[in-house]
């Protein structure tokens, strides 16, 4: 296989119902990066009990639009979860972006989380907190194993499509119903 076909940045993996891993369990994860060194995603259908608006006070930035203030704060992933990200649209790039395709970036920097609050931020975004990462051939091994399903990410998935309906709205962009598939689900 060559590299393009193993590349899975900005794809989504659907977490399989017979996943063994609470930390996935029922997951919708973005793969932001992915190349020999391993892959690195953020998950973008858990929300925690915190908003972005308290979110944002934590770090004594304040914000006035309450549409953008209430919006949920989600787990990003088991590793480093103190650590913010914000996956964003658009081509503009802060401190800290990290270039997921030509109009979808991962942004670290808090100079984004100072746009967002005075109404200069991105269209859409997601502020997670935490984020998962595989070391090299660890996720294609657990794609072998059947632990993932895999589609191309659209923006409809990552910022329109409520949290509760993403896991199963994700698998149906390639037409599977995950609600179909047993837990036993590839261990034939």
């Amino acid at each position: 296989m060559t590299q393009d076909i193993l590349n899975l940045r900005n794809h989504l993996l659907i977490a399989m119902p017979s996943m063994g891993d609470p930390n996935f369990d029922h997951t919708v994860s973005l793969v932001c990066q992915h190349d020999e060194f391993g892959a690195f995603g953020v998950t973008i259908n858990r929300p925690l009990e915190m908003t972005v608006g308290e979110l944002l006070e934590q770090l004594d930035i304040n914000i006035h639009d309450p549409h953008i203030a209430g919006q949920a704060a989600l787990s990003g992933g088991p590793v480093q979860a103190e650590q913010g990200f914000v996956l964003h649209d658009g081509e503009r790039s802060w401190e800290s972006t990290l270039r997921i395709t030509d109009n979808l970036a991962l942004t670290s920097s808090r100079d984004i989380l100072q746009d967002i609050a005075n109404g200069a931020g991105p269209r859409h975004f997601l502020l997670v907190l935490g984020c998962a990462g595989w070391s090299p051939g660890q996720l294609e091994h657990e794609i072998k194993e059947n632990a993932w399903l895999t589609c191309p990410s659209t923006s409809s998935i990552l910022f329109e499509t409520p949290y509760t309906e993403r896991w199963r709205g994700a698998a149906l962009t390639i037409g599977i119903d995950v609600n179909l598939l047993g837990i036993a689900a590839g261990h034939a």
